[in-house]
């Protein structure tokens, strides 16, 4: 199984509401077509964060994506698909940053 982590910052002329009805209206009903996809999740940042643990500065993406694929083979296939270009302008059309992170995921249960 491979993994990507996408960061989303969102574009300055998008309030928070727009950004997220974008993603979950536009955005994922394309994402969640992609030859090969077994998980997509959408992770939106809370408004306001004030819980333990909370670092010194402000987090400086709006929301995370997680995709799951077999292997590396389904993860370039759904990428190099002729809509994965229309795909991708349209996210830049809606995001001010980008980043992408390959991930090998280890679960650990807590104890009981």
């Amino acid at each position: 199984m491979i993994k990507i982590v996408w960061l989303l910052k969102k574009a300055d002329h998008l309030s928070m509401q727009e950004f997220h009805d974008w993603w979950l209206k536009s955005h994922a009903p394309h994402a969640r077509k992609a030859p090969g996809l077994r998980k997509y999740v959408i992770n939106f940042a809370r408004e306001n964060d004030d819980l333990a643990g909370k670092p010194s500065w402000d987090c400086q993406w709006d929301g995370a994506a997680e995709q799951w694929f077999d292997d590396e083979e389904a993860l370039n296939r759904a990428y190099s698909r002729p809509v994965s270009g229309e795909i991708r302008q349209d996210t830049l059309a809606h995001v001010a940053r980008l980043e992408r992170l390959i991930v090998h995921e280890i679960e650990i249960t807590p104890e009981p």
